[in-house]
């Protein structure tokens, strides 16, 4: 596999993803410069969502399609914003500072701050490919009172981990890539991937 469409338009994603692929000489691109719209998430599971996603680009660029569906699960919340992370405040286009503000309000006076980021990656070969690579990972924390740091996106500004004493926000972009969800659920995939 040389090449394969990334079901995602984040950015942050794609830096990722492409760092992580490039040792494997595999090319990342995202559907958006194929011109291909977001797939539906209607799914209330991570991997249903993904699957779908690889599906969809999959099935419109005739190539194959890596998938991410990821979230931050808060015990206190019944795992909410989970699914819905990237659109927990709702609005379009999605905010993840909205999204840090509205889990920020609804974890007032909260005691219990554990939280996980949970990451299911899909990757088809083509569409109907009956066997997809599904990889996961999980990393635990808890979420912070106030946002600090300036790097990664989406709610690492409040995800405290409690063995650095730091936030997620303050590591650089190997050290989160070493103990991240997305790290585990990618080392996952490229050990899928080197044993084809």
């Amino acid at each position: 596999m040389k090449k394969l469409i990334l079901a995602s338009n984040n950015p942050g994603k794609l830096r990722e993803f492409q760092h992580m692929l490039e040792p494997l000489g595999i090319e990342v691109l995202t559907q958006a410069e194929l011109g291909i719209s977001e797939a539906e998430e209607p799914h209330v599971t991570f991997i249903e969502n993904a699957l779908a996603k690889a599906r969809h680009v999959s099935k419109l660029s005739g190539l194959p399609a890596l998938a991410d569906d990821s979230g931050i699960c808060v015990a206190a919340l019944g795992g909410a914003p989970g699914v819905f992370s990237a659109r927990y405040a709702g609005g379009n286009p999605k905010s993840d500072q909205r999204n840090n503000e509205k889990l920020l309000h609804d974890m007032q006076d909260v005691a219990d701050r554990r939280a996980h980021y949970y990451c299911v990656l899909v990757l088809v070969r083509f569409a109907d490919d009956p066997q997809p690579i599904i990889a996961e990972g999980e990393w635990h924390g808890e979420i912070a009172h106030i946002e600090q740091g300036n790097g990664g996106f989406g709610y690492d500004p409040l995800f405290w981990l409690p063995e650095l004493g730091k936030m997620s926000a303050e590591l650089t972009r190997d050290e989160k890539h070493e103990i991240s969800h997305r790290g585990q659920a990618m080392r996952v995939l490229l050990q899928r991937l080197r044993a084809e």
